[in-house]
């Protein structure tokens, strides 16, 4: 995100760009003022901002989620780590019937 704010380096009058229609299909556009763009703060809504602000914005958005992020790991490590041990449970688990039905199986021929 913040990388693709460095417009105003460029110093064009127009800046080619590619727009973003339906999620998933891009069309060729062209960005005339550098100086004032818009951009998606999210549930659709969007705000004009100077490039300068936008990359704060984007800053201070990038910084948020990397402290969520950071919030979240030790609780995802932690499930992670009881995903595994339901896994081996259950592995075991079916290792053991197994068994048992392979030794019901001669014990009955």
């Amino acid at each position: 995100m913040a990388q693709s704010i460095n417009i105003t380096e460029l110093n064009l009058p127009q800046l080619e760009m590619l727009k973003n229609q339906l999620d998933q299909m891009y069309v060729p556009g062209k960005l005339h003022d550098v100086e004032h763009v818009l951009i998606d703060v999210g549930t659709g809504y969007y705000v004009e901002k100077t490039a300068e602000d936008a990359k704060d914005f984007f800053k201070r958005k990038i910084d948020f989620l990397t402290k969520q992020m950071e919030k979240i790991q030790p609780a995802l490590q932690e499930k992670h780590a009881m995903k595994q041990a339901v896994v081996e449970m259950m592995s075991q688990k079916i290792q053991q019937l197994t068994a048992l039905g392979a030794a019901q199986a001669t014990a009955k021929a």
